[in-house]
């Protein structure tokens, strides 16, 4: 919980507004009291990952997203979007790179 609001609040200080919180069953059920102080107006989704996403304004109009694993050692992945981008396209490839992410987590020694 403690590493979750300290993600959290580090990225808020570098202008990044959390959008979606990705959170395994066993995760969710653990926070489950606490989601709304915790995660606020962010989408909580359930998933096979533990894992926020983060978005904010980017050069030239763009949207940039992060997704970030909750883990002790950080790893995020990143994304920029073009302003006239259409919705959908942008969800197929944050979908992308959550099974990047869930991949990754996979692999790596716990």
């Amino acid at each position: 919980m403690e590493r979750i609001h300290e993600i959290i609040a580090t990225y808020a200080r570098h202008g990044w507004r959390l959008r979606r919180a990705l959170l395994k069953p066993e995760t969710r059920s653990l926070l489950k009291e606490l989601e709304a102080e915790v995660f606020e107006d962010a989408l909580i989704e359930d998933s096979a990952i533990d894992a926020l996403w983060f978005a904010r304004p980017s050069h030239a109009g763009r949207e940039a997203w992060e997704l970030r694993l909750l883990s002790e050692t950080p790893y995020a992945l990143f994304e920029t979007f073009e302003a006239d981008e259409r919705e959908e396209d942008r969800e197929e490839v944050r979908r992308e790179m959550e099974a990047r992410l869930s991949e990754y987590s996979k692999a790596r020694p716990s």
